[in-house]
């Protein structure tokens, strides 16, 4: 049976020893492995990008994974991997591009209008942020090239339920959630270590109301037929189906605006699974829980519901979204 549960944090003063970092595997290995001159990151207060998950309590470091991110000193990415978003300036995706950018993640984006990413992030230089011109609805248009090195592909792309301005050109949830997903998923290499795809509560139950009103003009039956092929691609993924959306989109705010954004009070976080959950998600929790679930192993192959509610929550600590996801997993 699907389970759900609430998100709980430790008191601020809380402290992890440093000892804690003597436990982690392969740790000797790990750091007679750096090169000469690189800095073990253990100190409060610098900044760790890794491919592994890393979380920062009081004094303490906990390295969630076998690999150790090290600062070399050069201002390039700490982190092995490299990211692919699409819909990248949308409102979750804006998000999500904004924070793998402050962990200084390798990011591409694939974009339709290549001037969003300059007007929303700033002149990057190509080691942080690369972008690609292409509209997913045209498969012709997804240059193979694109995915050179790519190792995680986060997919936010999506369009309104109801018919709007936004609908103009053929941006229907037809051409968007169900033909764009299967052409680039249709398009990813079998090296993409995970794909992360952004999808929606009561897409399982779009013929029962109330869903069936949201699903008036197939939003939902689409999002679950994107989903579908996701799963029958072969291509190890994740699928994350947020409540409704809020805090945003702030689609005319800049870098360092996004990176200041807050949920509010509706920080704490609600993890399920079986499509159960009714509720509204902050895309900025959204955001943050499509770049944890890239380094969480145990959910390969799984499909989760998140929503945000008052109260304090695990904001960018991965532990805490570890634990939560973890109890969340259906037995």
């Amino acid at each position: 049976m699907a389970s759900t549960t609430t998100s709980g944090l430790l008191p601020n003063s809380a402290q992890i020893p440093c000892h804690a970092v003597s436990t982690l595997r392969h740790r000797t290995a790990a750091i007679l492995a750096l090169p000469r001159g690189t800095t073990c990151l253990r100190r409060l207060g610098r900044k760790a990008s890794s491919s592994a998950a890393i979380c920062a309590v009081g004094e303490g470091l906990v390295i969630e994974s076998e690999e150790l991110a090290v600062d070399q000193g050069d201002g390039a990415p700490a982190s092995s991997k490299v990211v692919l978003v699409f819909g990248g300036t949308g409102g979750v995706g804006q998000l999500v591009v904004a924070s793998l950018l402050e962990r200084n993640i390798k990011t591409r984006l694939f974009l339709r209008d290549p001037d969003k990413a300059t007007s929303l992030f700033g002149k990057q230089g190509a080691e942080k942020l690369q972008v690609w011109q292409g509209d997913t609805r045209n498969p012709e248009s997804i240059d193979p090239s694109m995915f050179e090195e790519v190792t995680h592909v986060i997919c936010c792309t999506g369009t309104t339920a109801f018919p709007s301005k936004r609908w103009d050109g053929e941006n229907s949830p037809e051409r968007v959630d169900w033909e764009g997903v299967r052409n680039l998923v249709s398009a990813l290499p079998s090296t993409v270590k995970r794909i992360v795809l952004v999808s929606s509560i009561g897409v399982t139950k779009f013929n029962e109301l109330p869903w069936s009103i949201m699903n008036l003009f197939g939003v939902l039956k689409y999002k679950k037929m994107g989903e579908d092929f996701v799963r029958k691609s072969g291509i190890p993924f994740t699928i994350l189906r947020p409540g409704r959306l809020t805090d945003g989109p702030y689609t005319s705010y800049d870098l360092n605006t996004l990176l200041k954004a807050t949920a509010g009070q509706r920080r704490a976080v609600v993890v399920g699974q079986g499509d159960k959950l009714i509720g509204e998600a902050s895309r900025i929790v959204v955001a943050e829980a499509c770049i944890q679930l890239l380094d969480m192993e145990f959910a390969e192959g799984e499909t989760y519901e998140i929503n945000s509610v008052e109260g304090q929550g695990p904001g960018s600590d991965p532990q805490k979204w570890r634990d939560l996801f973890r109890a969340a997993k259906a037995p």
